[in-house]
């Protein structure tokens, strides 16, 4: 379920995805309220482009690092691609 910060408290969040369109980020929030994941999404910036990169804003989706593993097993299960930190890369 989407939260806003201060429900999270001083708990380390981890960056589990980037939507880059309204309509993933809202599809992206449906699955995790349907797995019962609390959530934290925010607006930031992101740069995007291959030739012409530019700053972009994204939907920026963190969960409890505890919760951080099945969260992206919602999302490569429903064919997102998840954020993915040098730490994670090696892991995961």
């Amino acid at each position: 379920m989407r939260q806003d910060a201060s429900f999270f408290g001083e708990q380390d969040l981890s960056l589990v995805y980037i939507a880059k369109r309204l309509k993933e980020a809202l599809a992206v929030e449906e699955r995790f309220t349907a797995a019962c994941l609390d959530y934290l999404v925010e607006a930031d910036s992101y740069v995007g482009g291959f030739l012409f990169r530019s700053e972009r804003i994204g939907a920026f989706f963190y969960v409890k690092g505890t919760d951080a593993e099945r969260a992206r097993t919602v999302l490569r299960d429903n064919g997102w691609r998840p954020y993915q930190t040098p730490a994670t890369e090696t892991s995961g």
